[in-house]
């Protein structure tokens, strides 16, 4: 489990809905034997797909075993705890610090603190900066790891910090001792590639939802735990930069610190949409002033994280965040602990393919001009030639385009209808034909075949009541929504059996309707022929038995007749 990427797919549950690839902004998404599997190397993990997967298939990697390993192994085990604590758990910071000793860690600690040195570090990087530029945060692993991939040119425009995260792992570290091992655990799913990057740093990184789900499977109720009055943070507890977690908590910090707004503009950004919609336009050499973006993943932050864990709105969880937070009166121009981070661009290759390529995709989905790319939208990719694209790629199916799906059922449909040698009508609520078979012309509309036959509408549109005379059994069956078969049906000189049937409850209804006219005769023909041959064997049989009964007698008469010649000649002898 723990190889896996932060995000995968459990393929039973998955639905081929495709919504997942219609939310994921940079479709790191295959689609393979139905089924949507995450691309590990193109997913930024922002977790998107796993709040929008009506059907919970997409999960997030658990790691709760891999941190327990760390407890077992009697090494002295941290939490760095996300802000966002105070929005999810409506508890006192004594009683968070009980419930995870409870779980065996040895301290915890305020990622917060972390935060507090990345704005000191961010605030002097923008003072001592020569010219304008183009200056994006790097708190948030989901957009730094966008830009690397998505937006490669904009890299150099990452500030070389590491995270508030990573930053606090190596304040911990430098005060406890390099020998510790730290857990990380709050709302979001990319720390946990920020994790696996980072082991020198961060052992483990668990969400809310894990948390909650140990504390279940050890029977810990965080209301009724026993509280030491003793516990506090370490190394000591944290102040503004509790803010993080909320839209624009990080310049908040940033003016708390201290720099000239007048050179330097403050932008929040949330979404990876919003972000990329930013972006655009945006060239070096056209930017005047210096310009910093806290740039977040999540919409309104990490107080609404894809693993938040809670029932409450952001405003609510917004609010207790603002509201336990203190700020410091004198802030430190200078950070204590900076963790230096080199960001590299890792571009997604994009294939380029040829214009007979893309044609030859299109048609495999049916879509011969311009006109059949109706760019729908069904398989999750805003056109339809973003989806040959992924088509040929290998990363999407066909049967992805519903419009081509409709179509291959609508032509199996037609040609099972059309080659049938029963009649077939479908009819609407209103008792109008709504499709015919040729062999329903031919059996009810045989003197006007030639006309209806050569309209490509058909009978469309007729009332069934005019052409058949059983209008009554399809009333009957959009009525009651059951089935309703009539054996032996005679309509003038000829028999039918009619079978109706409901394909839409009280909308359309369809009946196949069979002449056995013929079948019937030949029957009685055959009973009648049975008949005769059983008469002309009754009447052989009774002739044999009466000849049988002539012979009898004479036979009888003669051996009679034998029997007293023979005692006649006795008694002379005598």
């Amino acid at each position: 489990m723990n190889n896996l990427h932060p995000v995968y797919t459990l393929k039973n549950e998955c639905h081929d809905c495709y919504k997942c690839i219609r939310e994921c902004h940079v479709k790191a998404i295959k689609i393979q034997d139905n089924s949507a599997a995450v691309i590990g190397d193109r997913c930024i993990a922002c977790g998107h797909c796993v709040i929008v997967c009506p059907s919970g298939a997409k999960r997030v990697r658990n790691d709760i075993e891999k941190a327990k390993r760390l407890i077992i192994a009697q090494k002295k085990v941290y939490v760095s705890l996300a802000p966002s604590w105070v929005g999810v758990y409506n508890i006192s910071k004594e009683r968070m610090i009980s419930v995870l000793k409870k779980l065996g860690f040895t301290g915890v600690s305020e990622t917060a603190l972390g935060a507090q040195e990345v704005s000191i570090e961010c605030a002097r990087i923008l003072n001592n900066a020569k010219k304008p530029g183009l200056f994006i945060s790097s708190a948030c692993p989901a957009i730094v790891d966008y830009i690397r991939l998505y937006k490669p040119k904009f890299t150099k425009n990452i500030v070389p910090v590491a995270s508030p995260a990573l930053t606090n792992a190596k304040l911990l570290k430098k005060t406890f001792g390099d020998d510790i091992s730290i857990v990380f655990i709050g709302p979001c799913i990319a720390k946990k590639n920020e994790a696996d990057k980072h082991p020198e740093l961060i052992d483990v990184s668990l969400t809310f939802e894990e948390l909650n789900l140990w504390l279940k499977e050890e029977f810990i109720n965080i209301n009724e735990i026993e509280v030491s009055e003793n516990n506090s943070f370490e190394p000591q507890h944290a102040y503004e930069g509790a803010l993080y977690p909320i839209e624009g908590g990080m310049l908040e910090t940033i003016r708390k610190v201290g720099i000239d707004e007048k050179e330097v503009s403050l932008i929040s950004l949330s979404s990876i949409k919003n972000f990329d919609k930013a972006l655009d336009g945006m060239e070096e050499g056209k930017i005047t002033k210096k310009i910093f973006v806290e740039a977040l993943s999540c919409e309104g932050g990490c107080v609404n994280g894809p693993c938040l864990s809670s029932d409450k709105g952001i405003i609510s969880i917004t609010s207790d965040v603002l509201t336990t937070t203190h700020y410091r009166e004198d802030i430190p121009k200078k950070p204590e602990v900076v963790v230096d981070e080199d960001y590299t661009p890792l571009p997604v290759e994009k294939h380029k393919y040829t214009i007979e390529q893309i044609d030859a995709a299109l048609k495999r989905i049916s879509k011969y001009t311009q006109e059949d790319e109706l760019n729908c939208g069904g398989c999750g990719y805003s056109t339809c030639r973003d989806f040959v694209n992924a088509l040929i790629a290998g990363d999407a199916e066909p049967s992805m385009c519903v419009s081509y799906m409709r179509k291959i059922a609508v032509r199996k449909a037609a040609a099972l209808v059309r080659c049938m040698p029963a009649a077939v009508v479908m009819v609407d609520k209103n008792y109008n034909i709504i499709e015919t078979n040729d062999a329903f012309l031919r059996m009810f509309c045989s003197d006007m075949y030639d006309i209806f036959s050569t309209r490509e509408e058909g009978l469309k549109g007729a009332a069934i009541d005019r052409i058949v005379p059983f209008g009554d059994i399809f009333k009957s069956a959009l009525k009651s929504g059951e089935d309703i078969h009539k054996e032996h049906y005679a309509i003038n000189d000829k028999l039918y059996d009619i079978s109706a049937f409901t394909i839409e409850s009280g909308e359309i209804a369809g009946a196949v309707i069979t002449d056995v006219t013929k079948s019937e005769m030949d029957r009685e023909k055959i009973a009648k022929k049975a008949r005769e041959v059983i008469t002309k064997n009754i009447a052989t049989v009774q002739e044999i038995a009466c000849l049988l009964g002539e012979h009898m007698v004479e036979t009888e008469v003669l051996l009679n007749s034998i029997a007293q010649d023979y005692e006649n000649k006795t008694e002379e002898d005598e």
